[in-house]
C-alpha cells in the first residue's frame, strides 16, 4: 500500500506506506514465528540505501528491538534502539486523540464547523469553513488543500537550494493556512478523500482556540506525562532532536539519485501540528498500545476515531480520524500512522487489541520500504 501521509507533499520521493536492525535484543517469538523476517526486512531496508534503522516492536513475549545500518555517515557510528527521531505525520494521532477528549468532555462536537472555533481562517478560492467540521479535519474529507503540496512551499522548504536558505525559518499555523487559501480546494467538503496536511494545522488551532492553551501543552498533559512518554516531545522551533539520536538524510531532490546531505537540524515550524513531534520507537509503541486498547479515550470516541473513510486506490486501507487502518496480505488488521519528513520516515502500528505493537524509522527518506517490514512483523 502506498499511501503519501508525509510532510514533503509533491516535491519529494517519500511516499510512505501505512506503517517497520544487528538485533540488540530478543524476547521471544511474536506471532508465534519470531521476528527472523523482520530482521530481514529492516536489513533489506539498508541494502535498498536507506543508512540506518532502528525498530522496536512488543508482544505477549515482551520487547523486541533491532539496528541496522549506521546513524551517522561521517562517522560511521551505529543507530541505537533508544534513537529519538522526527516522527512527521503520526503526530496528527495525537492531535486527534486530544480533539476527541475534547469531545468526550462536552466542550466541542466533531460536528461543530471550523469557522464556530476559528471564523474566517478558512476563506479564499472557494474555501470555506462555515461549511467544514472538525470531523472532516480529522479524516481528510474537508477538501482543504494541502499546503505542503504548493510548489513555491516545495521549492523553498524541500529542495536543495531553499531548504539551505530556509532551514531555519519559523512559521507560524497561519502562515501555513494562508499558503493553502491561494488554492482551490480540492473538492466540496464530504464528497472525497485526499490526504492534506493543512487540515492538522486547523486541527491544532482548534484545540488552542477550545482550551486557550497551545496544542503541544494540551498533548504533553493529556497524553505523554500520563504515559510517561519520556522521549516524546513537541519542539515547536527547537531545530535539534534530542539525544540519544542518529543524523537524518536527504536527496533533496526529486530523484533518489545524486548527493546525500545531512538535514538533522531544520526549524519544525514548517510542520506545526501536521508533523513537528519527535519520539522513539518503545513510546510510540506504548502509545498506540494504549490507545487501542482504550485507555486514552471512552469507548464511544474511539469508536469515532476507528470509523473509516475509503482511501481512493487503496483497496486494503481505510483512514479514520488520524488513525489508518490496514488489512495486510494475511489478513490481519493493524491501526497506526506513518509519517515523513526531512530525512526521516517512521511508521508505527499495533493490533486492534492492542497487544502486539511495531515502531520502526529510517533515517533517510529516498529509499526502503517500511511496509514490507510490517508485512514480516504481523504475517
Amino acid at each position: 500500500m502506498r499511501v503519501r501521509t508525509t510532510l514533503v507533499g509533491a516535491t519529494a520521493l517519500l511516499a510512505t506506506a501505512a506503517l517497520a536492525a544487528p538485533a540488540v535484543a530478543a524476547a521471544g517469538p511474536a506471532g508465534g514465528h519470531g521476528h527472523t523476517g523482520t530482521r530481514e526486512a529492516v536489513e533489506a531496508a539498508v541494502e535498498a540505501g536507506v543508512p540506518g534503522v532502528t525498530a522496536t516492536a512488543v508482544d505477549g513475549h515482551g520487547r523486541w528491538s533491532t539496528t541496522a545500518g549506521t546513524g551517522d555517515l561521517s562517522t560511521g557510528a551505529p543507530r541505537s534502539t533508544a534513537d529519538r527521531y522526527r516522527v512527521g505525520s503520526i503526530t496528527k494521532t495525537f492531535v486527534a486523540t486530544v480533539l476527541l477528549q475534547l469531545e468526550a468532555e462536552g466542550r466541542l462536537s466533531l460536528d461543530d464547523k471550523v469557522d464556530t472555533w476559528l471564523p474566517g481562517l478558512v476563506r479564499g478560492h472557494g474555501h470555506d469553513g462555515r461549511r467544514i467540521t472538525v470531523r472532516q479535519l480529522l479524516n481528510h474529507t474537508s477538501g482543504i488543500y494541502n499546503y505542503t503540496a504548493d510548489d513555491d512551499f516545495g521549492r523553498t522548504y524541500f529542495l536543495k537550494d531553499g531548504f539551505f536558505r530556509h532551514r531555519y525559518d519559523t512559521l507560524t499555523p497561519r502562515d501555513l493556512v494562508a499558503i493553502a487559501m491561494r488554492h482551490a480546494p480540492d473538492f466540496a467538503p464530504g464528497t472525497s478523500w485526499n490526504y492534506s496536511n493543512t487540515n492538522y494545522v486547523v486541527a491544532g488551532m482548534v484545540i488552542e482556540k477550545v482550551t486557550g492553551r497551545p496544542y503541544a501543552t494540551e498533548i504533553r498533559r493529556r497524553v505523554l506525562d500520563p504515559l510517561r512518554l519520556r522521549a516524546t516531545s513537541v519542539p515547536g522551533t527547537r531545530v535539534t532532536v534530542p539525544r540519544p539520536s542518529s543524523r537524518a538524510y536527504s536527496k533533496l531532490a526529486e530523484t533518489a539519485t545524486g548527493p546525500t546531505y545531512d538535514v538533522t537540524t531544520l526549524n519544525p515550524s514548517l510542520a506545526s501540528s501536521a508533523g513537528e513531534m519527535i519520539s522513539n520507537s518503545a513510546d510510540l509503541d506504548r502509545f498506540y498500545s494504549a490507545l487501542l486498547r482504550g485507555k486514552l479515550l471512552p469507548p464511544r470516541q474511539l469508536k469515532e476515531m476507528k470509523t473509516t473513510v475509503k482511501i481512493e486506490g487503496v483497496p486494503n486501507a481505510g483512514y479514520g480520524l488520524g488513525l489508518m487502518d490496514r488489512t495486510l496480505t494475511c489478513g490481519v488488521h493493524v491501526w497506526g500512522h506513518d509519517g515523513g519528513i526531512h530525512g526521516s520516515a517512521s511508521s508505527a502500528v499495533t493490533t486492534a487489541d492492542g497487544r502486539h505493537s511495531l515502531a520502526l524509522n529510517f533515517n533517510g527518506d529516498w529509499a526502503g520500504d517500511t511496509e514490507a517490514v510490517i508485512e514480516k512483523e504481523f504475517c
